[in-house]
């Protein structure tokens, strides 16, 4: 319902006079039932009046927009968020790519292209160095279970020793593309124990814990690199399934970790999850990029078409293939004459093709792999972000998924990762368009285009597409920016989540309404570099125990924590820091329960205000009653609560306004 208009107050009578205001009318309301319950009526007027997400109102003009370059002296931007610290990667790791992130107790453990970093953020204004673990491998992805740490493994530099001197060879027995397994007993110092080889190697991975196994956890892998020749692993096979069985595309691996022997972790199936997909449809290039081919041909540049796609040919790859060229020419003079540059020219659509498969039938495929599967153990589900479309798998069998739907979208370039909402109705996929190596956030590139996709699932477990989620401020052609890794973040009630945009920086945007998100906070950082573009921006960023934790790709640790505003107030953020928990991988996704607290209670309470699911005088009356009540006065919750609950038919909050009045029933028992 909307709020009452049977009382009229003064046209001056705004904000906290109004309140103010409201709260004397209260008195009457509930004076012959507690007198003391007005003793203190500031108490109860929130600092900050709660407004509805239609009148979010952003900086203007945004502060993102012109913000100068710099490594580790770039000029920020912040709004709605308060930084506690940034903290520089260890000597070993300057330089390299920091990745992904995982959470166990006090411990933040970073992912980086050299291994992991596990800082202790017990105080976040001033996180402490545990230990950086040197043992390179791209990307790194990491993940903890107990005393355990899983991390990815997928470049063909990777080592089973974690030595730096990298692998030389096409084929060697030292190479390491899978999961390494490592006991955390004592954090201090990670003891190596185990690996687990595949054939495509680990770009991504993520950890199941089954509720009805205590004994074993399972490892979903993801990985995207060709496959292995069956000289360095004998299982591995480089053909279609239709031409052997054992083949290694098409299908994701699921390793099983035995909690009392890990050592003994090994693959315990290989779902063939991509059956009867098509190939997805695709849009072209944006404006910006097609400019830069047209630019680049009538330079003398080569351009070669992938996946439909014209495309720039890399100065290292020309210079590779035109060698090729003089060397079956024979020219040994060292340098390429107009005939070898037209024989190449002739060539490449046949090289392209050999490079990245052809003919019809390639053509029509689905995806072969999964980029990144998040994995809802509590609903029995899982997002799967598979490159060309959105998977939704039914995991209550963990060894066994199974596919039970699929969607595609020509706006979709690259489906990277998934979240879902904490009631399991809602999913949404994020699409990381040009591989996060290009700049896809400028002026011009289509808003649907390196966006979220944001579905809802049906009673059928099928997705229904609602809206798109980008990014508002454009970024600059120096700043590789794209949708990347985030979290929910657990505000009772909403759907409100942070996430990464690399150069872009962080975004925090609530998406209660499916159809409508709306950008509540954000920080970001001008580009790395003032002339060229350099690597850098938000990987990933998790909320972990109130902090926001962002893995930073070249400047190292960030720590944020929310500020209240009229989009989200003390009392949610409050009611959101209640939930503790002992461990966090974000693609093993947990389900938020709250505690009954006051928090709670007064943040549903300043929901239904902002949503207009009560009247003012009923808002002012919750809030001064729970106000006496946590000063000792519990005789009020359940009165209060049966006052609210006779209104929940006619509120257009029902729903909200029930939950609230069992929340302070629960209160007035404890």
């Amino acid at each position: 319902m909307m709020k009452s208009d049977t009382i009229k107050s003064p046209a001056t009578f705004t904000g906290s006079f109004k309140i103010l205001f409201m709260l004397a009318l209260a008195v009457g309301a509930y004076g012959c039932s507690s007198s003391s319950m007005m003793d203190d009526t500031s108490a109860t007027v929130p600092s900050i009046e709660p407004k509805p997400m239609t009148e979010v109102t952003p900086p203007s003009p945004d502060p993102r927009v012109g913000l100068k370059a710099g490594l580790f002296d770039a000029e920020e931007a912040i709004w709605n968020l308060n930084m506690l610290s940034q903290t520089p990667p260890p000597e070993n790791f300057v330089g390299v790519t920091n990745s992904d992130l995982a959470f166990k107790d006090n411990y933040a453990f970073q992912g980086n292209y050299n291994g992991v970093i596990v800082w202790d953020v017990s105080n976040p204004r001033s996180p402490e160095l545990v230990v950086d673990y040197l043992c390179p491998a791209s990307q790194s992805d990491v993940s903890v279970y107990g005393n355990l740490m899983f991390v990815s493994g997928e470049g063909f530099g990777g080592r089973l020793d974690c030595g730096t001197e990298g692998v030389q060879t096409a084929v060697s027995k030292d190479r390491l593309r899978g999961i390494r397994i490592f006991d955390i007993t004592n954090i201090e110092e990670p003891k190596y124990i185990a690996n687990v080889q595949t054939c495509r190697g680990s770009h991504t991975h993520s950890v199941l814990k089954d509720p009805e196994d205590d004994e074993n956890v399972y490892i979903y892998v993801s990985g995207s690199a060709p496959v292995r020749p069956a000289e360095e692993m004998p299982e591995c096979v480089n053909a279609m399934p239709e031409d052997d069985p054992n083949s290694s595309l098409f299908r994701i691996e699921v390793i099983k970790v035995p909690l009392d022997n890990p050592e003994e972790a090994a693959i315990a199936s290989s779902p063939r999850i991509f059956e009867d997909l098509k190939a997805p449809p695709t849009h072209g290039l944006a404006p910006a990029d097609l400019e830069r081919v047209r630019e680049a041909e009538e330079s003398g540049a080569f351009i070669v078409e992938i996946g439909g796609t014209p495309r720039v040919l890399p100065d290292r790859f020309v210079s590779q293939l035109m060698g090729n060229v003089m060397q079956e020419r024979g020219n040994e003079t060292g340098e390429p004459t107009a005939a070898d540059s037209a024989a190449l020219r002739e060539q490449l659509p046949d090289m392209i093709a050999q490079m990245f498969g052809g003919g019809d039938d390639a053509e029509e495929r689905g995806p072969n792999q999964c980029h990144d599967i998040t994995l809802y153990p509590e609903i029995g589900l899982a997002g799967g972000a598979c490159e060309g479309y959105g998977l939704l798998l039914d995991i209550t069998d963990p060894v066994n998924p199974k596919r039970v739907d699929a969607v595609a979208d020509s706006n979709f370039s690259y489906w990277h990762s998934a979240t879902f909402s904490n009631d399991g109705k809602k999913v949404l996929f994020t699409d990381e368009w040009g591989g996060g190596g290009q700049p896809k956030c400028r002026e011009t590139d289509p808003y649907e285009w390196g966006a979220n996709a944001l579905f809802t699932i049906n009673d059928d477990r099928e997705m229904e597409f609602q809206s798109y989620y980008k990014l508002s401020a454009p970024q600059t052609e120096l700043e590789n920016c794209v949708a990347h890794n985030g979290s929910l973040i657990p505000v009772p009630g909403r759907e409100i989540m942070v996430q990464s945009w690399y150069q872009g920086g962080i975004s925090v945007f609530d998406w209660t309404d499916v159809s409508n998100p709306v950008e509540i906070a954000f920080h970001d950082r001008g580009p790395t570099d003032a002339t060229s573009m350099g690597m850098g921006g938000s990987w990933s960023v998790y909320w972990y125990n109130g902090l926001i934790i962002n893995s930073e790709i070249a400047r190292g640790l960030d720590i944020f924590e929310l500020e209240p505003s009229p989009y989200i107030t003390q009392n949610e953020i409050d009611a959101a820091n209640t939930v503790k928990l002992d461990y966090l991988n974000a693609q093993g996704q947990p389900k938020f329960e709250w505690p009954t607290t006051f928090a709670l209670a007064k943040a549903y309470v300043d929901q239904l205000d902002r949503n207009e699911g009560l009247s003012d005088a009923d808002i002012a009356s919750l809030r001064a009653g729970i106000s006496n009540a946590e000063r000792g006065n519990k005789n009020v919750l359940n009165e209060l609560a049966g006052n609210i609950e006779a209104k929940a038919r006619s509120s257009s909050q029902s729903e909200k306004v029930r939950t609230l009045a069992q929340t302070l029933r629960d209160l007035a028992s404890m």
